[in-house]
């Protein structure tokens, strides 16, 4: 049950906007809020991480996001708490970012179906060997979630081959070599990455790392890319002082993602 692919297919050719932000930052009640902030502002998807002490394909923004979480006790339960008490008021679905140490510590089928119970839809592991993609997409089928593979720009061409074979839906294409983090531009190379694996598919291509600004979201909307993924620019926009202005500020940077994106698609 491909949730997050039908979802994407159902927005006619138009770019999907979706958000990243870490599950208890910079605490659960604001993070609640700000979901549903992103949610009225202008994302079709988001993605919310749950914090991890060893983040490998993070960068220090969502690093110290998920320390200042941990901090306060936000672990996987917590994280179910959240998407209990705000997936029922959202229009958005959900993706959960997570990385595999955690759900083998939870127990892998406790862990897909609990996500499942709490509405949650879509499921990226950064760090999943592919050796375990099959049982996992065994498990979410089960659950109906749909489990999103990586294709980075140093995949060969028999592992693009490989994962495109194993791949449910939609794939999350990594736009830079390294970890999640603003940079003041995309490289180019992706776009043709994205042209060589759209030959090979009609699976969709969810782009994400790196993409801070409006002005990268509007190159990329020009691009064989169905969804946006923004995850540290977001996080930028919030801070561990609690105050309403946080949400104000994730809310207009939001919307002006969400209008280069639109403003592209109508010049199409």
């Amino acid at each position: 049950m491909n949730v997050i692919t039908n979802f994407l297919r159902s927005k006619n050719s138009s770019c999907a906007l979706v958000p990243f932000i870490t599950a208890g930052y910079p605490n659960v009640n604001m993070c609640i809020q700000a979901l549903k902030v992103l949610d009225k502002r202008g994302a079709d998807i988001i993605e919310l991480g749950v914090p991890y002490s060893d983040a490998l394909a993070d960068g220090p923004v969502i690093q110290e996001a998920s320390q200042v979480a941990l901090k306060q006790g936000v672990y996987i339960e917590q994280v179910l708490d959240i998407l209990k008490a705000v997936i029922p008021s959202l229009n958005a679905p959900i993706i959960i970012f997570t990385y595999y140490n955690p759900i083998l510590v939870r127990g892998v089928d406790k862990f897909v179906s609990e996500i499942s119970d709490a509405g949650a839809k879509g499921l990226i592991i950064p760090d999943l060997p592919l050796e375990e993609v099959d049982y996992i997409i065994e498990l979410c089928d089960l659950y109906g979630i749909e489990l999103i593979l990586f294709i980075s720009p140093t995949s060969s061409e028999s592992r693009i081959q490989l994962i495109l074979s194993k791949s449910p839906g939609c794939i999350y294409l990594v736009s830079s070599c390294g970890v999640t983090g603003i940079r003041n531009s995309i490289n180019l190379k992706v776009k043709y990455l994205a042209d060589n694996i759209k030959s090979k598919t009609s699976k969709l291509i969810i782009l994400g790392f790196g993409i801070s600004n409006p002005q990268q979201v509007a190159q990329i909307v020009n691009w064989n890319i169905d969804g946006i993924v923004v995850g540290s620019a977001m996080i930028n926009q919030m801070d561990a002082q609690l105050s309403e202005d946080i949400l104000h500020s994730l809310g207009q940077f939001c919307q002006e993602l969400k209008f280069s994106i639109n403003r592209e698609i109508a010049k199409k």
